[in-house]
């Protein structure tokens, strides 16, 4: 096996002829090189030649992994996105491998793309259907349609823990399915924090994929709910999902509201503070603004019930959550708010139009299916 340190640059041949530039990883596969085709190999190094601060070697192909195609982290690219190949996964006792078929792309984790390791499968909601069952005999099995929430969503072929994926009725459509994850989960797990029924609820950013299963959600709830939007153009669709108001930025909000699922952050989060009735809480979800928030001398001290501000990240063990939502969607109680679609070859397109905001609720992409 290879002993070359992590990072150190490569320069050669590999067998087939095919010149290479790239890294070899601790564990000997080729990385970050210019051939796609060859992501995923195991090489090993048969010479060795230095001139100056250039060192030449010639590598052989020593074991050729299975691979697939995914969606990759590549800060060279614009977006910082590319489709590539790279090994199918290995599964964990407690993991099932599905045959991804739909993936969908939130905006955040499209914004910070990035700022993880180049060569990084990225994404986390998907859905497909199980064509390996978890070796410790739990989760469903192969030949299951379930949606899923978890590392490395984005492929062709997914691991992820049982405790993470739901079974998909079969009245809901595997697109819309592998539109619900991360976003629903959010919108759910944030709205649960305190009781709703009869309670006045502000979603801020309520057009996008978390403020729109928030908005309908809280509605389900019986809140009154107060959808926040940043420009008249993106109110479409709100009132129909539940809203009783809706409001650009916070005019008009004349009261006092005992829950906000902030997606926003910066000055209006400041500002929507203020509007907190005593006992209320602030789920901070999200920071579309980009803008630092400022709160006066004071502002945070209050006589009375409790105010709070939460952030949020419990992902833990989703799959009971995740059948909620999708059972509320067969149901026809909740929409999966799919506005935009297309093949995964169209990822920087997709991924542009949820920076700029374009897209009003999800996107979801269609994911090519493995040649064997």
């Amino acid at each position: 096996m290879l002993t070359t340190a992590f990072g150190q640059k490569l320069f050669g041949r590999v067998k087939h002829g095919t010149a290479v530039a790239g890294r070899v990883s601790p564990f000997g596969t080729l990385l970050n090189h210019r051939h796609p085709r060859l992501d995923g190999l195991t090489v090993r190094i048969c010479y060795r030649a230095s001139s100056g601060p250039t060192v030449r070697l010639k590598l052989v192909v020593e074991e050729s992994l299975k691979d697939m195609r995914a969606i990759v982290v590549d800060p060279d690219v614009p977006g910082a996105l590319r489709l590539g190949r790279v090994a199918e996964p290995q599964a964990a006792p407690n993991q099932v491998v599905l045959e991804v078929r739909h993936i969908s792309l939130n905006r955040g984790e499209v914004a910070f793309a990035g700022r993880r390791p180049a060569g990084t499968v990225h994404g986390y909601d998907a859905a497909g259907v199980v064509v390996r069952a978890a070796a410790d005999g739990t989760g469903p099995a192969v030949g299951t349609n379930v949606a899923a929430f978890g590392v490395g969503a984005w492929a062709q072929q997914m691991a992820v823990e049982t405790t993470a994926v739901a079974e998909v009725p079969v009245q809901v459509d595997l697109a819309d399915a592998a539109a619900v994850p991360m976003a629903g989960l959010t919108a759910l797990r944030t709205l649960r924090t305190r009781s709703i029924l009869g309670r006045r609820v502000l979603v801020t950013g309520a057009a996008g994929g978390v403020g729109r299963y928030a908005v309908q959600l809280a509605a389900l709830g019986g809140a009154h709910v107060i959808a926040s939007i940043g420009s008249t153009p993106r109110a479409a669709g709100l009132t129909e999902l539940g809203a009783h108001e809706v409001v650009v930025g916070l005019k008009g909000v004349d009261r006092p509201v005992d829950l906000i699922i902030d997606n926003v952050g910066g000055p209006q989060l400041a500002a929507a503070w203020e509007l907190l009735a005593p006992g209320g809480g602030v789920q901070n979800v999200g920071w579309a603004s980009d803008e630092p928030a400022v709160f006066e001398p004071y502002s945070l001290f209050f006589i009375g019930p409790a105010k709070t501000m939460s952030t949020f990240g419990d992902i833990r063990e989703v799959g009971p959550d995740l059948a909620t939502l999708l059972d509320f969607l067969a149901a026809g109680k909740l929409s999966p708010e799919v506005a935009w679609r297309g093949s995964w070859e169209r990822v920087t397109e997709a991924a542009q139009a949820l920076l700029d905001r374009r897209i009003a609720g999800k996107a979801v992409l269609d994911v090519e299916p493995a040649t064997r």
